[in-house]
């Protein structure tokens, strides 16, 4: 699979990334069967989190992928921490016993990234400095990032952090697009002129941070797929025009759609079916026109001004 630079990083990674928030909801077979076709069709990029299955989704995992030392370094595995079941916390203590957790259920000695979950009101950036300048050095970690965070809030914590952070998890998808199409609409008075993220997009792309789209076939906040949802007509024909053009799948289109976009994304999966994997990591095979591209903006129902 094509490749990009992880921020600034140096680690070269797959431009699709494997989420595996629902591994849990697979059978052992099934979990081993999907983990192994991912590495063999090139999608190595594993994404976990604590919170998955309350650490079940990194045991599984693990077991999943017969998880040795010489497996270990076919594979790049990036895990968030910082949710909590009643509060948000990154507390020096809180991360360092996230990451230990995160390595014993994975039963790895290191990650190849590790990025602080959600915003945390109560963040004290040199705590958070302390935690990662321990598990660099410890080997822990090896490169570090955000999740769901604003350009005001990466500047905090760049003020104390050394390590550059590679990585900032947002979501996104044609449906969810309001950090694009905010930029489309700048000094209008219409609602998507509002600038509900402080910009990050461009941020991310002057600081050298790579956009990882989280649901990207989701519509609202986990409200449902728009692929073949009747509140999406348009943009579903749009969708499949395209697919038989390419004599691709929908999937392969959608993904197709934010990979296009030249801020050169890492979008997370979250399918657990080997079909639609497959179809998404042809994405990385196909580059979308530009009026291609706008169309099935305008299809999803956002507007130019």
């Amino acid at each position: 699979m094509r490749t990009i630079e992880l921020g600034k990083s140096g680690l070269q990674v797959p431009t699709i990334a494997v989420g595996c928030m629902r591994i849990d909801g697979l059978t052992a077979a099934e979990a081993e069967t999907f983990v192994h076709t991912a590495v063999d069709i090139g999608a190595v990029f594993f994404d976990h989190a604590d919170i998955y299955g309350d650490g079940n989704c990194e045991s599984i995992f693990a077991d999943a992928v017969h998880m040795t030392p010489a497996v270990r370094e076919t594979i790049l595995l990036q895990s968030k921490c910082g949710i909590r079941d009643d509060a948000f916390d990154f507390s020096k203590e809180h991360i360092l016993s996230s990451v230990d957790g995160s390595l014993r259920r994975l039963k790895t000695d290191y990650l190849d990234v590790l990025l602080l979950h959600r915003p945390d009101a109560l963040v004290e950036p040199e705590e958070v400095a302390g935690a990662f300048d321990q598990l660099q050095s410890s080997g822990k970690v090896r490169h570090f990032g955000v999740s769901n965070q604003s350009p005001d809030q990466i500047r905090l914590l760049q003020k104390y952090v050394k390590q550059p952070l590679a990585a900032n998890q947002l979501q996104l998808s044609i449906t969810n697009a309001t950090m694009i199409t905010r930029g489309l609409h700048v000094n209008m008075l219409d609602d998507t002129a509002v600038d509900r993220d402080g910009g990050i997009l461009n941020f991310c792309r002057l600081n050298d941070i790579t956009v990882q789209p989280w649901s990207p076939f989701q519509f609202g906040f986990f409200e449902g797929v728009f692929l073949g949802s009747d509140k999406y007509p348009e943009l579903n024909a749009a969708i499949d025009k395209l697919a038989a053009k390419y004599g691709v799948s929908n999937t392969t289109i959608v993904m197709a759609w934010l990979l296009r976009h030249p801020a050169k994304m890492q979008p997370v999966t979250g399918t657990m079916n080997i079909g639609r994997l497959k179809d998404c990591v042809k994405a990385a095979d196909i580059r979308l026109t530009r009026e291609e591209w706008y169309a099935l903006l305008l299809a999803a129902g956002n507007i130019l001004p």
